[in-house]
């Protein structure tokens, strides 16, 4: 840690000014005596009103209007991630994953990070990522694409542990989206783009208008659309080419003939690249001041997703069936590429009043919030529905392609009550004691699909939710809290919180927070927390279940909570728990230089993880390739396999069975630093240059390890820790340690030019055939230096044209190396496409891309 610290500040001072290059992440801090302005002052991590960004006793970065204005993708996951170095952003998700992508705070989980809209908690997606190896597995948190960018005003984000302030999964920090309030005025934006190899095709729109509500209110709507087409990387698919393209001479001629028919041949295997969505997004903040006392609000959003994600393709031969009369039927002469289909509303909804009683300033909502995820398996098959049919006609029966998987749900109520007031007790300035109170009450539910998508294993794919999966489960919170700050003399300020929980399913937590900032002078200041934190696992990690069928492997991702887990010899989940440290120091050397640098520890004990994949079976493992018969019994109890028989399993044509799920299965030390430097030039009127560097380097170690129970312990096989190697690197080094954002943002009369260089570290995972890792081959990538650049024309005071591109240089994501298996090269993580880009490239698989913006303000 010492010398990355070291290296960062050596590369602040030596890097010219010329080279600093991003958006700032907020508008340079003028010095203390500089009166505050709007954009300055922060309602995040205090609730001391009037308290400037600059003088925060936390870490805290606000996002302005230039930050999202000058990022291509418009995407508020993406606006996030290039502008901040703590945050990290998935690139590509697997299966059901890729159609949700989410972000992180300090490369622990992103259900560790809170995201609130204006002050209020805002609901969890139902799209759980469940693919193991994953750093963002288990991911189950807000879906920030559902707030549309049009509709923010600014973003603050706190890198600190705040769970005593906010409540539970604020162990990373807190993202507070603060909404749009013009009661006038309005912005038309389009954006197109794509990326350099021509795929990805996007198109945005957003719209957003500000009305008056008589003379003591306000209304502002946003509506926003965005479509993203599909990507595709990766060259061959090894089961059936050679490295250079030729097709295996050992194919049949079933599959040899039919191959050179298929969708976009010799690359027909697709599953490498974004999926294909559209988003409509509608929001509304509002307000209104019923008296000179009482002031009524009311946001929220309503946002309809529809997106697919293509699998690995199958070929001719893979389902083949016999008519009445014998004769050899194909459905898919061609073969066929099965997808993952989405469906999804997602729905929010806060009404308050708020005013002043007595000196108390005092503030009551409601709020709910709901998501519904209705998934699909398109252009895929269900052998074991269509082959009885088959086999009673004597002609060819077109079987069911398209299937309803099931609905994911997730829904909550949120009631908040609060009051704070400035009482004087004769210090240097007066006591703010906030009270509150919040009720909470959560449900997700799994509703099954038809029978066809889940009978026998499914289509192949993705095998829909059954009867097994299929249930609502709930809990209720209840929690308060007080807060205190203070400044007993000129200089210190002192802020403590406590909060108290109550879960009905795991009892009762205390939290508390103790933050401190002394001011030498108002050049210099020295700032430290230090907390214990609190997140109850999300209803979606306790419930969800559900099975993935790849084309040489089957597993089974089980309710932590369920039976079938239990009789295995795992527990049911826990809470994790946490003790969060910083300390660092603001700086303001002169003019509007601002030097922030804080350094971070994070232990969390009982942490939520998913398990390397707990093999069952492993094609020619020993004797008969069982490793695991209670597992190969718990697949079969799921209609997964139809006998635990190893010659019947050996039969069904698949190599690897086994089972995954969440558990409490670590516990991990991360240690940071985190520094920000921002500046601004002016160059006579209208002319200027805003500079900004923002570092962050973190490690996460492995402190605790669970032990495996016995029923799936096999020493011979090497399944003898809960988390694989594979497992154990998503959580150590598979982000990168170190993220460097270097920005300015060149003003000249009518044109801007915002240049932004991103500095990723090494990101590196063991990788193996059966995909625990086990074997020493390693991916990842190097440090990449990523350009990306935004020239920007007012041609009139309300027009303006924007061109840009992210990526600039065309930088790839290093690609998996392939191994020898059974005589034939495949790609060393078990996967099917040659060339495959690593999906630990942070900034993305696809490559360049480049956009065009236009503006129209009035």
């Amino acid at each position: 840690m010492k010398s990355a610290l070291l290296a960062a500040s050596a590369l602040m001072l030596a890097l010219p000014a010329a080279a600093f290059a991003a958006t700032p992440p907020a508008p340079a801090a003028e010095p203390d005596t500089a009166p505050a302005t709007a954009t300055d002052i922060i309602v995040t991590g205090t609730r001391t009103t009037g308290t400037r960004a600059a003088d925060s006793a936390a870490p805290i970065q606000i996002l302005g209007a230039s930050t999202i204005e000058n990022v291509g993708q418009r995407d508020l996951r993406q606006v996030l991630g290039q502008s901040l170095p703590s945050l990290g952003t998935q690139s590509f998700g697997g299966d059901a994953a890729n159609l949700t992508l989410n972000v992180a705070l300090r490369g622990i989980s992103p259900n560790d990070t809170l995201v609130l809209v204006n002050g209020k908690r805002r609901h969890f997606t139902a799209n759980l990522a469940v693919l193991g190896g994953s750093p963002y597995s288990g991911a189950a948190t807000t879906d920030l694409s559902f707030i549309p960018t049009g509709s923010i005003g600014r973003v603050e984000v706190l890198q600190d542990g705040a769970a005593a302030q906010y409540g539970s999964d604020a162990i990373a920090g807190v993202v507070n989206i603060i909404l749009r309030n013009d009661d006038h005025g309005g912005q038309l934006s389009l954006t197109g783009g794509q990326y350099y190899k021509g795929d990805g095709k996007t198109f945005e729109g957003s719209f957003n208008k500000g009305f008056k509500l008589g003379d003591r209110g306000f209304l502002n709507l946003t509506g926003e659309y965005r479509f993203h087409d599909y990507t595709q990387r990766g060259t061959y698919d090894y089961r059936f080419f050679n490295t250079d393209g030729t097709l295996r001479s050992s194919l049949s001629a079933l599959n040899a003939n039919g191959i050179k028919g298929a969708a976009n041949y010799p690359y027909v295997n697709r599953i490498l690249g974004d999926a294909r969505y559209q988003i409509w997004n509608l929001a509304f903040n509002a307000g209104y001041d019923v008296s000179d006392n009482v002031h009524a609000y009311a946001f929220g959003s309503y946002g309809r997703r529809t997106a697919s994600a293509r699998q690995n393709y199958r070929a001719p031969s893979r389902y083949t069936g016999t008519d009445a009369n014998g004769n050899t039927v194909v459905p898919f002469p061609n073969g066929f590429t099965p997808r993952i289909a989405l469906d999804e509303e997602d729905f929010s909804l806060t009404t308050g009043l708020s005013g002043d009683l007595g000196g108390w300033q005092w503030d009551g909502s409601l709020t709910y919030g709901r998501v519904a995820d209705a998934l699909y398996t398109r252009d895929s098959i269900n052998a074991a529905t269509w082959l009885p049919v088959q086999k009673a006609s004597t002609t060819a029966v077109r079987p069911q392609t398209d299937y309803y998987d099931g609905t994911l749900t997730n829904s909550e109520w949120v009631a908040d009550l609060g009051a704070t007031r400035d009482i004087p007790l004769g210090l240097a300035k007066p006591l703010t004691l906030s009270l509150g109170a919040q009720y909470r009450v959560g449900h997700y539910g799994i509703q099954n699909g038809e029978l066809g998508s889940y009978y026998n294993g499914g289509p192949a794919a993705y095998p829909g939710f059954g009867p097994s999966d299929a249930g609502v489960n709930g809990r209720k919170t209840w929690a308060g809290y007080i807060d205190a700050a203070l400044d007993p003399v000129s200089g210190l300020h002192l802020d403590l919180a406590g909060r108290y929980e109550h879960y009905s399913d795991f009892g009762s937590v205390w939290t508390g927070k103790a933050t401190a900032r002394y001011d030498f002078s108002p050049a210099f200041a020295l700032r430290g927390t230090v907390s214990n934190g609190f997140r109850a696992p999300t209803l979606a990690e306790e419930y969800y279940s559900s099975t993935n069928v790849s084309p040489n492997s089957i597993y089974a991702q089980l309710a932590p909570n369920s039976p079938a887990v239990a009789a295995l010899g795992f527990g049911k989940l826990k809470p994790e728990k946490s003790t969060n440290f910083s300390a660092g120091f603001v700086a303001h050397p002169g003019g509007s230089l601002q030097l922030t640098v804080d350094a971070y520890q994070i232990k969390i004990t009982n942490r939520i993880v998913a398990s390397g994949g707990i093999v069952g079976y492993s094609s020619g493992f020993g004797s008969n390739g069982v490793v695991s018969s209670a597992v190969l019994s718990t697949l079969a109890a799921r209609g997964l396999i139809s006998s635990t028989d190893p010659a019947v399993v050996a039969a069904s044509g698949y190599s690897f069975f086994g089972l995954n799920l969440f558990t409490n299965g670590a516990d991990t030390r991360t240690r940071g630093v985190e520094a920000t430097l921002t500046a601004s030039s002016r160059f006579g009127s209208g002319d200027r240059v805003d500079w900004s560097l923002g570092f962050n380097y973190n490690q996460t170690k492995v402190t605790r390890v669970s032990s495996l129970p016995s029923a799936v312990y096999n020493a011979a096989f090497g399944q003898t820790t809960l988390l694989t190697r594979n497992a154990t690197d998503a959580l150590t080094t598979a982000t990168p340690r170190v993220k460097l954002i270097a920005g300015a943002l060149v003003t000249h009369g009518p044109l801007s030019f915002n240049l932004r260089e991103t500095l990723y570290g090494i990101t590196r995972q063991h990788v193996s055939l059966d995909g625990t890792g086990s074997g020493n081959t390693v991916i990842g990538t190097p440090t990449t230096l990523i350009t990306d650049v935004n020239l920007g024309w007012k041609v009139t005071p309300a027009f303006r044209l924007d061109l840009g591109a992210n990526n600039v240089l065309n930088h790839k994501a290093t690609t998996v190396p392939n191994v020898n298996n059974n005589g034939a090269l495949q790609p060393a993580d078990g996967s099917n496409v040659y060339d495959r880009p690593s999906s630990l490239a942070p900034w993305g698989i696809n490559g360049g891309y480049y956009y065009a913006r236009v503006t129209l303000s009035f």
